[in-house]
């Protein structure tokens, strides 16, 4: 079986090139390399836990690898959390229903027409892209500690001017931070990043660059961009691609890095309750986003990414549950995209599984949701997403006792007449 697996894992590098697209959806260019290699890695990674152990009986959505039947799908201690009682940062916040906001809109003209939405329907959130996917931050900022590390783009042009629009507007403002895929420090500070053994910087097969989560100033870096999002006015801090790139355990052995005895998984839990650490004080939020079938399948050691780890050092932990993200199988789906309600519930009744058994340190659940058609899944695997779709995955969230949630759309053109 061990010859099945690596085959399967490296069928899977030769297909994503190394790597998935962004964390939180189709964006860009890449929509169909994103979902065609997310479906591809968690069927990976159900596939290679099915083989883990003789006896071992996974089904897609079923749960973390236990023996059929065996129950619980969570992970961590049944008493963990009894004692403990999470501090809210923001305890007057509202429930949040919010959308994406690309630096591009914020910065732009389409901010108006997405103010306006909000205006009209009991959406009331944006999460705003202050450090995006390429690892630009995205306004003007004069701060020394920040631009010792970092470059800046001015897509917002006037930070201090959209932070008073949103307050106008009665927006809870919630600032995007993407932190380890990073290709313009890795390029600009090797040291932090992947090398190759001749020197050059590693890149994935779309040309990203990711660095160094072993590097406690790129931890300190982004921190510190955080910190300056919460002297502008955010109220919460989204961190985004707090992993490792995909497949690593496969290409560590040929890349020239720092590390310590930690392991991937333990390094990046470090670096969320280090982030927790620093940021609860100031009274943010810290939020985090996550493969959403890493509630349904253990901790992905290749990446680091542990749910329960995370989840425990957080205030909000939003899964990526996007419908069109899951490949045939999932939640007994032939195809989960034309399945909006049923892939949703069986995505947050995992969910549950996995964080019920670790008590008061459970956060708050805020999934990210589809609105956008995934078109690239071909014909008969894809339905037009609009109303009905959005509302099924809304009502599905409600039905499993979740009722905050985040709309993703790439562009920014969201369903204007969907009951929220």
């Amino acid at each position: 079986m061990d010859v099945l697996i690596q085959t399967l894992l490296l069928l899977f590098h030769v297909l994503s090139g190394g790597s998935t697209a962004a964390e939180t959806g189709t964006v860009g260019t890449n929509a169909t390399q994103t979902a065609s290699t997310q479906q591809l890695l968690a069927t990976l990674l159900t596939a290679s836990q099915q083989y883990a152990q003789p006896g071992t009986s996974v089904q897609p959505g079923s749960g973390t690898g236990k023996p059929a039947g065996s129950g619980s799908t969570g992970t961590a201690d049944p008493n963990a959390g009894t004692s403990f009682t999470k501090h809210d940062p923001q305890p007057d916040a509202p429930v949040v229903k919010g959308i994406y906001v690309t630096a591009h809109s914020a910065g732009g003209s389409r901010m108006e027409k997405l103010l306006g939405l909000l205006d009209t329907t009991e959406l009331n959130s944006m999460v705003i892209d202050l450090k995006d996917d390429v690892g630009y931050i995205t306004y003007p900022t004069t701060n020394p500690e920040l631009l010792k590390l970092g470059k800046t783009q001015r897509y917002i042009g006037d930070v201090n001017k959209l932070m008073e629009r949103l307050k106008k507007h009665d927006v809870y403002p919630i600032a995007r931070i993407v932190v380890f895929k990073d290709t313009m420090l890795a390029h600009s500070h090797p040291e932090l990043s992947y090398r190759r053994k001749d020197g050059t910087v590693w890149e994935n097969g779309k040309g990203d660059s990711f660095v160094n989560p072993y590097r406690k100033e790129v931890w300190d870096y982004n921190i510190a961009i955080a910190k300056e999002a919460v002297k502008l006015g955010f109220k919460e801090i989204q961190f985004d691609y707090v992993r490792f790139p995909e497949g690593f355990e496969k290409k560590a052995d040929s890349l020239v890095f720092d590390k310590t005895k930690d392991s991937r998984v333990d390094t990046i839990a470090s670096f969320v309750k280090y982030a927790k650490s620093q940021l609860e004080p100031l009274g943010v939020r810290v939020s985090v986003d996550i493969f959403g079938y890493a509630a349904s399948v253990p901790a992905a050691e290749g990446i680091g990414q542990d749910f329960v780890k995370i989840s425990k050092n957080v205030d909000v932990i939003s899964p990526m549950v996007y419908p069109s993200h899951y490949s045939t199988g999932w939640f007994g789906q032939k195809d989960p995209d034309k399945s909006p309600y049923a892939t949703i519930k069986g995505s947050m009744l995992d969910t549950h599984k996995k964080l019920d058994p670790i008590g008061s340190y459970k956060p708050i659940i805020r999934p990210w949701i589809q609105d956008f058609t995934a078109s690239w899944l071909g014909k008969g695997h894809y339905t037009p997403y609009g109303k009905t779709e959005v509302e099924a995955q809304i009502k599905a969230l409600n039905d499993t006792g979740i009722h905050e949630y985040l709309l993703w759309n790439a562009n920014n053109r969201y369903t204007s007449d969907v009951k929220f």
